[in-house]
């Protein structure tokens, strides 16, 4: 009987699964915007074609990064308020770009101190409203990669990589977005512009800092140290992949959603699993072809980020899937690979992932323990 008994729950566990996995890939048909993304694509494919111009492919990733982190940040409207904003961030953006290189070739406690401050001040950016939030985020997540990036090509003995060009470069992609906002600003006869995104906050409006607000803030950056600690500390094969992943997976505020958090983890797995199978392609070829599987690589990459940029709001697991892999391949293209890096990538990439996820989780019982304790005392 009690064997018959677990023969029964095996199909209502199973139901549960699925419903579970259908939650995770369910799909909003509104937040599919395609010409978004063909935007993307046809401004990314200036600085790809530069790049390969010039054969400079390793200031690329900071030209992309530029371009589309900067029409993230784009908050649309008259394009006097435009500029200005957009060229704060741009220049935010090349100062990070300019530390994360610099400290890249540093001893690794010098990375781990300023990834602690640049993830506690964006972190503590809430203060200043939720679109400065986000923006300080995305410098947030492109100091983690560019760290990555100069660590990997610091190590390459064929690669060369000058801070001041990596800044040119995160700078151009973004002038790129600014130009192209002031033609279109044009063409449209001097009117305002809607946001590129206008899914992401728009709210400036200043706000209290709480003490949960500021714990989340500074548990955070801890824990981003924490994982650049262990990559370059302890000189982990491909560990970057650790930190990436852990900020790509921990949610930027204190409410906590399981759903989201699964479809993280998920995205994140699919993502760091199709970037390692892609980049075992170029492991045996040497001379032409493995330079002509190189640039293959870097297009499909920008097609992914394209990718990302268009499905951003239709479903989160596919979209972080997306970034992810994109991201992931054009960190990890200067690096020369082998066929067991692809479990290190995933490996870390697990591992970042768990620690993104239990740093929620305990960031979401905080912010429940202490809505209860507020209750209580009044």
């Amino acid at each position: 009987m009690a064997h018959d008994g677990d023969r029964a729950t095996q199909p209502v566990n199973r139901a549960k699964a699925a419903g579970r996995l259908s939650k995770v890939f369910e799909r909003t048909p509104a937040g599919l915007n395609w010409p978004r993304a063909v935007l993307f694509l046809d401004a990314a494919v200036v600085p790809l074609f530069v790049f390969w111009a010039i054969g400079h492919e390793q200031y690329l990733l900071s030209a992309l990064f530029g371009l589309l982190f900067t029409a993230l940040a784009d908050p649309g409207g008259g394009y006097g308020h435009r500029a200005f904003d957009t060229s704060l961030f741009a220049l935010t953006g090349a100062g990070m770009t300019a530390l994360a290189f610099g400290v890249g070739a540093d001893a690794w406690g010098w990375i781990v101190l300023a990834s602690f401050l640049v993830t506690l001040a964006a972190g503590l950016a809430a203060a200043f409203g939720a679109r400065r939030f986000v923006n300080a985020l995305l410098l947030n997540l492109w100091f983690i990669i560019a760290v990555a990036v100069g660590v990997g090509l610091h190590k390459s003995s064929h690669i060369t990589s000058h801070t001041w060009a990596q800044v040119l470069a995160w700078t151009g992609g973004a002038a790129l977005w600014i130009v192209l906002t002031f033609l279109w600003w044009l063409i449209r006869g001097r009117t305002d512009s809607p946001k590129l995104f206008p899914e992401l906050p728009g709210d400036t409006s200043r706000k209290k800092l709480t003490s949960p607000l500021i714990i989340f803030a500074v548990l955070r950056a801890l824990v981003i140290a924490g994982t650049v600690a262990l990559a370059y500390g302890l000189d982990l094969a491909h560990g970057s992949w650790i930190s990436i992943a852990a900020m790509i997976a921990m949610k930027p505020n204190l409410e906590q959603a399981t759903l989201v958090s699964a479809q993280r983890l998920v995205g994140a797995l699919i993502g760091a699993g199709a970037a390692s199978l892609l980049l075992l392609v170029p492991v045996n070829e040497t001379g032409l072809r493995l330079f002509a599987v190189e640039r293959g690589l870097e297009v499909v990459a920008l097609i992914l980020l394209m990718h990302g940029a268009g499905i951003r709001f239709w479903n989160y697991a596919l979209y972080t899937a997306a970034i992810a892999a994109g991201v992931l391949i054009l960190v990890d293209l200067p690096q020369p690979s082998d066929y067991a890096a692809a479990g290190y990538r995933v490996l870390w990439t697990l591992c970042g992932v768990g620690i993104g996820l239990l740093v929620m989780l305990s960031a979401g019982l905080l912010a429940k323990r202490t809505a209860r304790t507020s209750r209580r005392t009044t």
